[in-house]
């Protein structure tokens, strides 16, 4: 059987149905969208297909009905209607001054000027002139214009550690966009996408009736690829990686489970996988972090640091109110909204009743992975020392070796520059976890707690369980952190483990203090079980 045809790095509907590609068909979808409400925003992450859908939806509004043959589309559509359509994309550029965006808006209205016999202009009255285009195009057509902005947060985003030049942004954007709601009469539809949410009374204005689904059930897999499609679909290529990777079907399935999906957008949505990376895996058959490959952090990371967040909780998760998901990218008291907006959180479970129910999490192995490193990385100065020390970490766990192990952290953690500020506690535990959060997948991730909480860090490997409290000098002595492992019962959970040969696992807590004047690890201890 041949395998199918992805379309990688292909964002125009039209291309990928005339080139035979792969399509998850959405169609149903669209048509729901569009024969619904007028007036939407949606929010997703970057390459997770924002883009395919927008150009959905100008092909179905530009009545292409042979693209869509043999899609859910072709049985829900009878009529079949050729609107005028204006298309804007900020994807792909970037704007780094006012004139970026003016020579983009420009060259798109200067076009459309030309297209529906107006005399193009270079003035920055963008909504004056949308406007004149709007009811020209309506005019000559008789039919109700769309308008499809793809990525309209983009100028935005690029601009955010210049908070003048966003300002002015915002205020040419706002041109831009405010005849949108008055022209409502006449509009047929008006769609607009982004990563972020900025505050509508900056950047809207008047246009205060969006239809915001970026958390609704109905449409949280509008964008993505489900895991009832990836393994009701894909499963030639998925036994092709498989094979590629000497794994069982059921091994690869688990793989890229693990690795891709996570994603939900909703209270109720379904398991979604980030389809950059899944398309790209299933078409190289090699598991690898294609979607964090092409962006870095930089600004998350920073504001990870700032607000002094505690970096376990990626992992464990951040419960957060319903607000949260509401709050403008510009002026959020935290960097949480901004992290979940940008597909490096995402809601993994929904308590509902609790004051703050969503619990927000990495969603999968690719973005834990990835952004570890870039917090590593930036936390210490060393953008790449972090993978020989990791490796050394594993070997030495596998090893028992846990003196090798803490010489081998306080070597790298004496290599943070000097000239950096003060650390608190929590400066050097973020290190700490971080460097054991890339290394126990490769060992085993223990992910249970004591009634009494947590304990640092656990490792445990196939023969023994490893428990690490860790406390600043002055805070406390490593006597303190193993009495505190043993008040808290954080070996308890650990106790009827058994090793591969059947026998029990065996037990050790280690208690490690910090030097703040040396800025690293200063000394530990280490007890075994039977020493208790």
């Amino acid at each position: 059987m041949a395998l199918k045809r992805f379309p990688i790095g292909v964002q125009d509907f039209a291309q990928i149905r005339e080139n035979e590609y792969f399509y998850v068909d959405k169609t149903d979808l669209v048509y729901k969208l569009t024969h619904t409400s007028q007036f939407y925003f949606l929010s997703r992450p970057r390459r997770f297909g924002k883009s395919l859908l927008i150009s959905t939806l100008q092909c179905y509004f530009e009545g292409r009905k042979e693209l869509f043959a043999g899609l859910a589309m072709e049985r829900l559509e009878s009529e079949w209607k050729k609107y005028p359509v204006f298309k804007l994309s900020f994807a792909g550029n970037k704007f780094i001054t006012e004139e970026d965006l003016a020579d983009t808006l420009n060259l798109k209205l200067g076009e459309w000027e030309r297209q529906y016999g107006l005399e193009p202009s270079d003035k920055s009255a963008w909504g004056v002139r949308f406007e004149l285009l709007i009811k020209a195009a309506h005019e000559s057509t008789g039919m109700p214009p769309v308008v499809l902005v793809d990525e309209y947060d983009a100028p935005l985003l690029d601009s955010m550690e210049n908070p003048e030049l966003q300002l002015t942004l915002k205020n040419e954007m706002r041109k831009l966009f405010s005849p949108l709601k008055d022209l409502g009469g006449i509009l047929r539809f008006v769609f607009l996408t982004g990563i972020s949410k900025f505050s509508q009374l900056s950047i809207f204005s008047e246009l205060n009736n969006l239809n915001v689904i970026t958390m609704d059930d109905e449409y949280a897999a509008i964008c993505g690829i489900t895991k009832e499609e990836v393994f009701s679909q894909m499963q030639p290529e998925i036994q092709a990686l498989a094979d590629k990777n000497d794994m069982k079907y059921d091994e690869a399935c688990e793989a890229l489970t693990r690795q891709y999906d996570g994603y939900h957008f909703s209270e109720n949505s379904p398991d979604i996988f980030n389809p950059f990376s899944l398309i790209s895996s299933l078409s190289k058959k090699n598991l690898a972090n294609y979607w964090f490959a092409t962006g870095t952090p930089t600004i998350l990371t920073k504001l990870v640091k700032k607000y002094k967040m505690d970096a376990e909780l990626f992992d464990k998760g951040f419960a957060v109110a319903a607000e949260v998901f509401d709050s403008p990218t510009e002026t959020a008291d935290n960097p949480i909204p901004m992290l979940y907006q940008s597909g490096y959180l995402t809601i993994k479970k929904f308590n509902r009743g609790e004051f703050s129910p969503y619990v927000l999490a990495f969603p999968n192995h690719e973005v834990a992975e990835g952004f570890t490193k870039c917090l590593l990385a930036y936390y210490t100065g060393q953008s790449t020392a972090y993978s020989t020390v990791v490796s050394r970490v594993i070997q030495g766990m596998k090893d028992g070796d846990i003196d090798g192990v803490l010489q081998v952290i306080r070597a790298y953690m004496s290599g943070v520059p000097y000239d950096s500020e003060p650390q608190g506690e929590l400066h050097y535990k973020t290190i700490v976890y971080c460097v054991f959060s890339l290394a126990t997948p490769y060992l085993t991730r223990c992910e249970e707690k004591s009634a009494a909480g947590r304990c640092d860090v656990v490792v445990e490997t196939t023969d023994a369980v490893y428990v690490f409290e860790f406390m600043l000098d002055g805070n406390g002595t490593v006597d303190d952190a193993l009495k505190q492992i043993d008040d808290r019962g954080y070996l308890i959970p650990y106790s009827a483990r058994l090793a591969v040969n059947g026998s029990p696992k065996k037990l050790f807590k280690i208690g490690v203090s910090f030097d703040a004047e040396k800025r690293t690890l200063g000394e530990w201890k280490i007890v075994s079980s039977f020493q208790e």
